[in-house]
């Protein structure tokens, strides 16, 4: 199966739930092809391709479609059905690089003191500590686990610095799942996702979402603390060479913090998942 056969047996984010009101529709890409997202008259999100209807499912604030008849399943998030949590759809950023390198950066701690100074990491703390990483040959996922990092503002309700607990899942290629200590209730985890729509290999929107413990902050701080961190990204994902994902062992050379990196591809390679990879020839 080809990278780009293998891509269209996944579900992905094309618009946040209530994002069209009755009658209007937006045009955008999925793979290298044009779509039509729009909402009927009986309120239904459809998606349309080259006049072909796509199966449509809402999950996450966000309607999600495939381009395949026999899917892989939609992966799950528990946490989305606790109704105290406040859900928090983010818009969309675009950005000009594989999608893949997109769920990567995601990954990456070690990038936090340099990239997101004062909110997400500060020097001197640069260290990555020893962490662990696995993939669950169970479920097929990659999980990355016991990683504390110091941050000066790790929530938009976070008061001042704190050591932060993260977890890391990657239950699809493009898409990644954060579990990470909540301010406000220290016994929770708060849950930031990210939902990569590949517009082709090396173009992608990125659609964050959250499901948090914060009775606090107003969804437009919420929203905006969380684009605020990815638009940082976006600048330094823009200007990597090459913009496909390499997914070759040795082509780039990484570093004690970058296991999850490397468990990442390595999985992507076990899955086929190349659409958005650069391999060596």
């Amino acid at each position: 199966m080809s990278g780009y056969d293998h891509a269209l047996k996944y579900w992905y984010p094309v618009a946040m739930a209530d994002e069209l009101d009755t009658g209007q529709s937006k045009h955008t890409k999925l793979l290298n092809t044009d779509i039509v997202v729009s909402r009927s008259n009986d309120e239904r999100l459809d998606v349309n391709a080259a006049g072909k209807s796509l199966a449509v499912q809402h999950a996450y604030g966000h309607a999600w479609t495939t381009f395949s008849d026999t899917p892989y399943p939609l992966f799950a998030i528990p946490e989305s059905s606790e109704q105290e949590r406040r859900f928090v759809p983010c818009g969309v950023v675009r950005v000009s690089c594989s999608p893949l390198r997109a769920v990567e950066n995601f990954l990456d701690i070690a990038h936090f003191p340099f990239v997101h100074t004062g909110v997400l990491g500060s020097e001197p703390h640069t260290e990555v500590y020893k962490y662990d990483v696995k993939i669950d040959e169970t479920v097929d996922e990659v999980f990355a686990t016991n990683i504390k990092f110091f941050q000066p503002q790790a929530s938009k309700s976070a008061e001042g610095g704190i050591e932060t607990e993260y977890i890391y899942r990657v239950p699809a290629p493009m898409a990644a799942v954060l579990y990470k200590t909540c301010p406000p209730k220290p016994e929770c985890l708060d849950v930031i996702a990210l939902f990569v729509q590949p517009l082709d290999e090396e173009t992608c929107d990125v659609w964050p979402w959250m499901a948090l413990y914060d009775d606090t902050s107003s969804m437009a701080d919420l929203i905006q603390f969380q684009q605020l961190i990815f638009v940082q990204d976006r600048s330094i994902l823009e200007n990597q060479m090459p913009r496909k994902l390499p997914i070759d062992p040795g082509h780039e050379i990484p570093t004690k913090a970058d296991l999850t990196s490397i468990a990442y591809r390595r999985w992507l390679k076990k899955r086929g998942a190349y659409y958005g990879a650069f391999e060596r020839s």
